[in-house]
């Protein structure tokens, strides 16, 4: 009967993509009472037989109204679906009047499934689900068959969709801002600065320097004569080109009684 089908496929959302992944009907031993029920109804009617005559109205309207009641839950149950897609969950009920529940996959919280003794022998389950809004529509999902596959398959769709959304995010939506909470508690140490390079002048200096001290520990060592004061004069020479930030010239200088500030001295002979 179209009326009573749930037609699942107009709730849909083709444009964006959405499909089915499973659709859930409840399981058998939701209509046991009804059906039992509707056995009863049967039973009363077969009474029509047994009663008097004049009271055969009596079973016939008892049993009609326990059939037509039991019917009335046989068809609330089979037309009430549970349907999972790519982007959410939803429930479709009623017979006259239809109601839809829904509920993005973004906002489920968690997902419990309650097994009874009963469930378990027979192989069914309830869904309770903790959700942001806590939507009373599909706070509870009772009679689901196969609860433990269908939980699964909830929570692999819910895990696709946080992956299609990761990757949508890094291909074409820019990365979000760092901010202090999220800042690393132990940044890298910064580069340790370049030692100072020498200067080339200075360098230079020295080195004339050295080989001048040379020199003059040569001269003083085994030198003879007046050697003693053009070592004194070189002296004062490095000292002067020091101060001045000029090269020390390179070489003893020849040696000149006029430029000396001390009187010659007389040697014995």
């Amino acid at each position: 009967m179209s009326f009573l089908d749930p037609r699942i496929d107009k709730h849909l959302i083709a444009d964006q993509g959405e499909v089915v992944i499973d659709e859930v009907h409840k399981h058998w031993a939701a209509v046991v009472g009804a059906s039992l029920e509707l056995f009863g109804g049967v039973i009363l009617m077969l009474l029509v037989f047994v009663v008097p005559a004049a009271a055969w109205w009596v079973p016939v309207v008892l049993g009609g109204a326990v059939i037509l009641h039991a019917a009335w839950r046989i068809l609330e149950r089979r037309t009430d679906v549970f349907v999972i897609t790519n982007m959410r969950v939803f429930r479709v009920h009623g017979i006259l009047a239809q109601s839809i529940a829904t509920m993005p996959l973004a906002r489920i919280l968690d997902i419990s499934v309650h097994k009874p003794v009963i469930g378990r022998i027979l192989g069914y389950g309830h869904f309770v689900f903790e959700s942001a809004a806590q939507e009373q529509g599909l706070r509870e999902i009772r009679y689901v068959g196969d609860p433990d596959g269908r939980g699964s398959t909830i929570q692999r769709v819910i895990q696709q969709a946080g992956l299609r959304g990761f990757a949508g995010h890094h291909q074409g939506m820019p990365r979000p801002l760092v901010t202090r909470e999220e800042q690393p508690a132990h940044p890298a140490p910064p580069a340790p600065p370049l030692p100072p390079q020498p200067d080339a002048g200075w360098a230079s200096t020295a080195r004339l320097g050295r080989h001048a001290s040379a020199s003059d520990e040569e001269a003083e060592s085994g030198g003879v004569g007046w050697d003693w004061l053009a070592v004194a004069q070189r002296r004062e020479q490095r000292r002067l080109a020091h101060l001045r930030a000029e090269p020390e010239p390179e070489g003893p200088a020849p040696f000149d009684p006029d430029r000396t500030s001390t009187a010659p001295i007389d040697l014995t002979r």
